[in-house]
């Protein structure tokens, strides 16, 4: 395939994204919305016991790996069986070229982002920059899908890059966590912020948005 043939092709791809957007916009809703309603639950839980025990921790690292970890395999599980089941009722392949298109532009990000914050926490023992290159990260990884995705998702991936770096400064300028025994309790604050709160406001946005009226393909 020639240069020219690549470009026609990745048009008519993004094309046939865009015309879909709205269906994606729709299916990724309910995910948001779990996903952030058992992101709150989970940090909820270290905050309090923190701030009611003066900065102990409620769980060790490891937990908190885990504990994320698994939220995010019932968020990506859920999320996978709501496209198959659209890709299903469309008569269409779950793998089409679209989802290809968006998992290179998504994958770079969130592999770089998963494996940086994982060491961060096994090998130098800090939840709290671990957090924040999650969030970074993953905010990055949404603006990767700007050219094809709903607006709604871009404005998402905004979100938790302005949220990240804001918190970022505020834990970098604020010297009183060092004093903290654990950095369990701003992690998890850091965590429910972002993939708690900021998922359900986006999950509440789109089911409360005007419906759209499905584009047929030409």
């Amino acid at each position: 395939m020639s240069t020219t043939e690549a470009a026609l092709e990745n048009l008519r791809i993004i094309r046939s994204l865009m015309e879909k957007a709205h269906i994606y916009r729709a299916v990724s809703a309910p995910a948001a919305l779990v996903g952030g309603v058992m992101a709150l639950v989970a940090s909820a839980w270290p905050v309090q016991h923190a701030l009611a025990k003066n900065g102990e921790a409620v769980m060790c690292e490891k937990c908190f790996l885990a504990t994320w970890l698994v939220i995010l395999g019932i968020a990506s599980v859920l999320n996978v069986v709501l496209l198959a089941k659209e890709a299903a009722r469309r008569s269409q392949p779950f793998v089409s070229e679209g989802m290809r298109m968006a998992l290179r532009a998504f994958a770079p990000p969130m592999l770089v982002g998963g494996c940086v914050g994982i060491g961060l926490i096994v090998f130098l023992h800090n939840l709290t920059l671990a957090a924040l290159i999650w969030i970074l990260c993953y905010g990055l990884a949404l603006l990767s899908t700007a050219s094809f995705s709903p607006r709604s998702l871009p404005r998402l991936g905004w979100a938790f890059v302005i949220t990240g770096i804001l918190l970022f400064f505020a834990w970098a300028a604020n010297r009183d966590v060092d004093l903290l025994s654990s950095d369990l309790a701003p992690a998890s604050l850091a965590m429910g912020l972002t993939f708690g709160l900021l998922h359900v406001i986006y999950a509440l946005a789109v089911f409360f948005s005007p419906k759209l009226v499905e584009v047929q393909p030409k």
